[in-house]
């Protein structure tokens, strides 16, 4: 554990320091969700320029949020040795350049390593630390499209969906990123020693997908899309479009639930008998989106909610606040005039805080590494630091 981490009274990981290059993506997505188990982040921006991601204002840049901000310059000799006395000092490192980036600045695991032998070290790539694209560049859908998961989602006989940037660059990458660096501070506990984490979005999304690889080769999944029972091939795992052009979301696959859904739409007795009567399908499909157009979706989710239906409404992110079960639970938080996710997972002994805008005090920053204010000043008149 550092000895420069602040004591926090909340998270899990209060006492750990963790240092975040600058970037965007899913190592900022880890910096928030490490900071928000209470880990101590510090994000090292480039002093030539403001890093906002599309220019959002503070309050709404969740890629810095809970952070305490240094800007320094790398291309000088002192900004290198700095950031390399602050890796001396920290639990971990993420970052998220190319291959041979850190390197090349002279931030490389090898010099880190040398001034703390117990750093664990988190590189995140779209194709890994190595290999014949792993210099290449790339997004999430790039990614997603050499894993094989990309060919998977869409309807059928139509081409494939992009599903956000959720399955590799904050699925495949930040989670994989964020278990690899908890994986390996629990090793060092019995070790002692730091090491290198190849976190590689391609291979996070391809491991997402590790069931169809056996679902595919045991026979019970078909490459075509729209075809299987989890990929809107049945129809009793879709959504369907409602009288007010809304949607709502039918996934009653076992079939007591199926019997649910059947009872209070309701479907007709032939199809309520032969769920998994792949014959019937398209009559079953067009019979339930028919009467599913009649109603709202609203009307819909009230008919379903009490019931093991599985049936919900397709709610907007700006709907979701303020659905019965996730304002119960407290699933989201309205913080300086945004609603946003609240932290997960959630702690019995030593919950999360939702984080605060960045902080950007480079004095008192430097100074819970072990540098004098005099310092910290003579390094911004310098220009090595940004004030």
């Amino acid at each position: 554990m550092s000895t420069v981490a602040e004591a926090r009274n909340h998270g899990p990981l209060a006492g750990l320091t963790i240092i975040e290059m600058a970037g965007l993506g899913p190592v900022p997505h880890a910096g928030l969700m490490l900071a928000e188990m209470g880990a101590r982040v510090v994000r090292i921006e480039r002093l030539a320029k403001d890093q906002a991601f599309l220019n959002l204002p503070p309050q709404f840049d969740l890629d810095r949020h809970g952070r305490e901000i240094l800007r320094i310059d790398l291309k000088k000799p002192e900004g290198v040795s700095l950031v390399l006395r602050l890796l001396g000092k920290a639990d971990a490192l993420i970052e998220g350049f190319r291959p041979g980036v850190m390197e090349r600045l002279g931030l490389g695991p090898d010099d880190a390593f040398k001034l703390n032998p117990g750093l664990v070290y988190g590189r995140m790539t779209g194709f890994g630390q190595d290999g014949p694209l792993a210099s290449r560049a790339g997004h999430d859908l790039t990614y997603l499209a050499l894993s094989g998961v990309l060919h998977a989602i869409g309807p059928k006989d139509a081409r494939p969906v992009p599903p956000l940037n959720l399955a590799a660059d904050y699925g495949g990458g930040t989670m994989f990123l964020i278990m690899g660096v908890l994986a390996a501070l629990l090793e060092k506990t019995r070790s002692g020693k730091g090491q290198v984490i190849d976190a590689a979005m391609v291979e996070g999304a391809s491991k997402l997908a590790a069931p169809f690889f056996g679902f595919l080769a045991s026979g019970i999944w078909r490459e075509a899309r729209g075809s299987n029972l989890l990929d809107s091939g049945t129809p009793f795992y879709d959504t369907y479009e409602c009288a007010d052009g809304r949607h709502v979301a039918v996934a009653c696959l076992e079939p007591q639930f199926f019997a649910e859904f059947c009872r209070l739409l309701p479907l007709e007795e032939r199809f309520a008998h032969a769920q998994y009567d792949e014959t019937l399908w398209p009559q079953m499909r067009e019979a339930i989106a028919t009467r599913i157009l009649q109603f709202s979706r609203d009307d819909w989710a009230a008919t379903f909610e009490a019931t093991d239906a599985c049936v919900a409404p397709v709610l907007s992110l700006s709907e979701a606040p303020t659905h019965p079960h996730n304002v119960a639970r407290g699933s989201h938080v309205s913080r300086n005039g945004f609603t946003r996710p609240a932290t997960a997972p959630r702690f019995s002994r030593t919950p999360g805080e939702t984080a605060d805008a960045a902080e950007r005090d480079a004095v008192a920053t430097l100074r819970a590494f072990g540098l004098a204010d005099d310092e910290t000043e003579r390094l911004a008149s310098e220009g090595i630091v940004g004030r």
